[in-house]
């Protein structure tokens, strides 16, 4: 696979390439790259994260299974104590509505019964699968530490969805991103041009 040359190459660190099978093309999105995979004409191809950038213009790049983009992943704070739990929720939304979370996600204050295996109350923050990093990295810019037990992935979000609960609370938090996402009309006219940004 042969990449472009890149002017500032470190401003390409988070975003995608795209290889499609006959060229490449450099810069984007996370909602971009699902725009190309939900096309019939370009599913089959393959999708790179930009892991790291150098002036020099190397990059490091970690390959993303397309499944990625189709799938929830979440991070779940359980508690025993229902006021611990609420102090759990009041905090992740402060942070949402102060900072901007790093994608669209949402957050539920979930009652799982006096029977619940784990903490009876969960704080639940759910978003799609390929922003774990992001997410994990706002978490701990924002010095996040709720839960007695918390606990990650898109398998738990399965299992929070087929468990019996009582949702408390819940709210929507909005993305600010750095770099806006193009209309599926702009992606998909602008496949041939081998630096998308």
């Amino acid at each position: 696979m042969k990449l472009p040359d890149l002017t500032q190459p470190n401003l390409y660190r988070g975003l995608y390439v795209f290889d499609f099978g006959e060229w490449t093309a450099v810069g984007y999105t996370a909602d971009e790259i699902a725009v190309l995979l939900e096309s019939e004409a370009y599913r089959s191809g393959k999708v790179y994260k930009i892991v790291r950038a150098t002036p020099d213009g190397r990059m490091e790049l970690r390959g993303v299974a397309p499944e990625r983009f189709q799938i929830e992943s979440g991070m779940f704070f359980n508690r025993d104590e229902l006021a611990a739990a609420e102090a759990d929720f009041a905090e992740l939304v402060r942070i949402g509505r102060q900072q901007g979370a790093p994608c669209r996600a949402f957050v539920h204050l979930a009652d799982r019964g006096p029977r619940a295996q784990r903490g009876r109350y969960v704080t639940a923050l759910i978003y799609p699968a390929e922003y774990e990093d992001e997410i994990a990295h706002w978490l701990d810019a924002a010095r996040y530490g709720g839960g007695d037990l918390a606990e990650g992935g898109a398998s738990h979000v399965s299992n929070y969805y087929a468990t019996e609960k009582t949702i408390l609370k819940r709210e929507q938090l909005w993305s600010t991103p750095a770099i806006p996402s193009r209309s599926a009309d702009e992606v998909l006219s602008s496949v041939r041009r081998a630096v998308q940004r």
